[in-house]
């Protein structure tokens, strides 16, 4: 599924590599007519017709390149952003997944095995997680764990939750 803006960058990218092109083309025909005049006063209308115009063009299609690139980059993470927003929250439905998870309570602490932190029961980063588990208050002591920076659980949120193991 490509985009309307993907097919509208690959222009600016080959205008791009044609002003490349056809400046250093000019560039050379300047150097090869000014290397075979002697004097600097017949040197100079190659310089001004070939080499200045080339090296003009030269400046254009490295930033029509630039700017075809970055807009191709950008074109992508919208298309990609458009997948993602895109995908259908139904189909955990269908799964069974999120329909068993359970209600949170603010005043629950939970901890996803394997993980660093430990959250409130509302954190966004668990709710509706199925895996995340209670916190053991053994685990809370030993300093295993370490409190989450979104959701910023007390140390006294643990003692007045109760949490053991």
């Amino acid at each position: 599924m490509r985009t309307a803006r993907l097919r509208t960058v690959h222009p600016v990218l080959w205008a791009g590599w044609a002003a490349l092109a056809a400046g250093a083309v000019l560039c050379v025909l300047g150097w090869y007519g000014i290397s075979g005049e002697r004097f600097a006063e017949r040197q100079l209308p190659y310089l001004a017709s070939c080499t200045v115009p080339g090296a003009a063009l030269i400046i254009a299609g490295a930033v029509l390149l630039t700017h075809g690139r970055n807009a191709l980059a950008a074109a992508r993470v919208e298309e990609l952003y458009g997948l993602l927003v895109a995908a259908d929250p139904a189909d955990a439905d269908e799964s069974g997944q999120a329909a068993s998870a359970p209600v949170a309570v603010s005043g629950d602490l939970l901890m996803v095995p394997g993980g660093t932190l430990w959250h409130r029961a509302d954190c966004p980063l668990v709710s509706g997680k199925t895996e995340a588990l209670p916190v053991d208050s053994r685990v809370l002591a030993g300093g295993e764990l370490a409190p989450c920076p979104i959701c910023e659980p007390a140390a006294s949120d643990a003692r007045s939750s109760g949490a053991d193991g």
